[in-house]
């Protein structure tokens, strides 16, 4: 709930300040509002779905739920405090709320470490967790150590755009993406009855990811040439991940998907655009001009907004039933007649937002490339629209934590013998 309330504060900030996105993106205000979106609603998503989900992909139990509630306290405090002084621009309290922040992240990775060691054999599903925690850990470091270079530049020789793209990747790549492939192993088999075809091919891919992301930190980090290389390795990487994806579907004994999958899957869709916009921005001597700068922006937007929100989206369509129906109707099984996991949402409402958020994302891509203001505006009025008829769908589904859907079983029926 605090990742969906800072998804649509962020969309709303834009839709009131159009220019963040049609500008330069290396700004206070851009800044700020981006570490909204990712502090705010896709790492409090991601984390909080990881302490239910983890223990579920890994058939084992959660270290500790105590230092999961302290990491949320730590974790909210943080990141809002850190936007407010982005906002503002004051370092060295970004400093200190990223310090808070950065012990939930400790919290949260030592939690999931003990957790991840109780499992009797490890999987690609592990490996690729375990990876995503690495690289959360070094991105938080990183942020801290460029939130002290503004306090005292001295300790940062290197060029402070370089350092905020590595920082960049390192998050998105290596925390988002890397957990989006290990959990799409574990999450897709088990929405579509299917099951990975080849270990060998998805391990290959949390590999490439891991080698592609090392390099291309290091790149973008001192401007090297190599950096179309290691972004060259990491796109290898989501091949081999769509190929397998493809092999899971293929194999699949759910013939109709629901549109939370289909939401998901298109999301994964989205790497393609986002490869080929990755290569084009790491060509050598490619110069920087207003549309190649705007192209830098378009590439975050798809990453953010597109490939991870979107399939965040999805998956929770598919996570918020099952957690309610657990906790208000499991007990009551073969006690009452109980609502099916279905009824529990509206698919009107899952399509009528689906198509929204589609239309707006397009339209945002479109409209900061090219630097227009009122079109980004109007894109992000759909893009709101869309989040506010999911908003709706969450709402109904919660309705049921509150006010249970209950029914008396049917009795037996009394047969009188002529």
């Amino acid at each position: 709930m605090t990742g969906i309330a800072s998804l649509v504060t962020a969309m709303i900030w834009i839709a009131i300040r159009p220019d963040l996105l049609a500008t330069y993106h290396y700004n206070q205000y851009i800044i700020a509002v981006t570490h909204l979106f990712v502090l705010g609603w896709l790492c409090s998503v991601i984390m909080g779905a990881m302490y239910q989900l983890v223990p579920v992909a890994l058939e084992t139990k959660l270290h500790s739920e105590t230092l999961a509630r302290w990491h949320f306290v730590l974790h909210t405090v943080g990141f809002a405090g850190m936007v407010a002084m982005f906002w503002v621009w004051n370092m060295k309290q970004v400093g200190h709320f990223g310090s808070v922040f950065g012990f939930g992240v400790i919290l949260f990775a030592y939690n999931l470490t003990r957790t991840l060691a109780r499992i009797p054999r490890w999987n690609v599903v592990a490996f690729g967790i375990s990876s995503a925690l690495f690289w959360l850990v070094m991105t938080m470091l990183a942020g801290l150590f460029l939130a002290s270079a503004k306090c005292w530049p001295k300790i940062n020789p290197l060029d402070p755009i370089a350092s905020m793209h590595a920082h960049a990747h390192l998050g998105v790549l290596g925390f988002f993406v890397m957990m989006l492939v290990a959990v799409s192993y574990k999450l897709i088999p088990m929405f579509t009855l299917s099951e990975v075809q080849s270990s060998r091919r998805a391990l290959t891919s949390i590999v490439l990811l891991n080698v592609g992301l090392l390099g291309l930190a290091i790149t973008i980090l001192f401007g090297s040439v190599w950096k179309l290389a290691f972004a060259l390795v990491t796109v290898a990487g989501l091949v081999c991940f769509s190929i397998e994806v493809l092999a899971i579907l293929r194999a699949r004994k759910r013939a109709v998907l629901d549109w939370g999958l289909k939401q998901f899957l298109v999301a994964l869709a989205l790497l393609a655009p986002l490869s080929a916009l990755a290569i084009v921005l790491c060509w050598p001597g490619l110069p920087l001009t207003a549309l190649t700068a705007q192209l830098e922006t378009v590439y975050g937007v798809l990453a953010l907004l597109g490939v991870l929100s979107f399939a965040i989206v999805g998956m929770l369509h598919k996570i918020i039933p099952f957690l309610v129906w657990y906790s208000s109707y499991s007990k009551q099984i073969g006690r009452a007649k109980v609502p099916s996991l279905s009824e529990l949402y509206s698919e009107r409402l899952q399509v009528i937002s689906f198509v929204l958020l589609m239309l707006g994302l397009a339209g945002v891509t479109l409209s900061a490339t090219f630097s227009h203001e009122r079109a980004v505006q109007a894109s992000c009025v759909v893009l709101l629209l869309g989040l506010g008829a999911f908003a709706l769908n969450v709402a109904k589904i919660l309705s049921h934590l509150f006010r249970p859907r209950l029914a008396p079983l049917a009795g037996p029926k009394l047969v009188v013998s002529p």
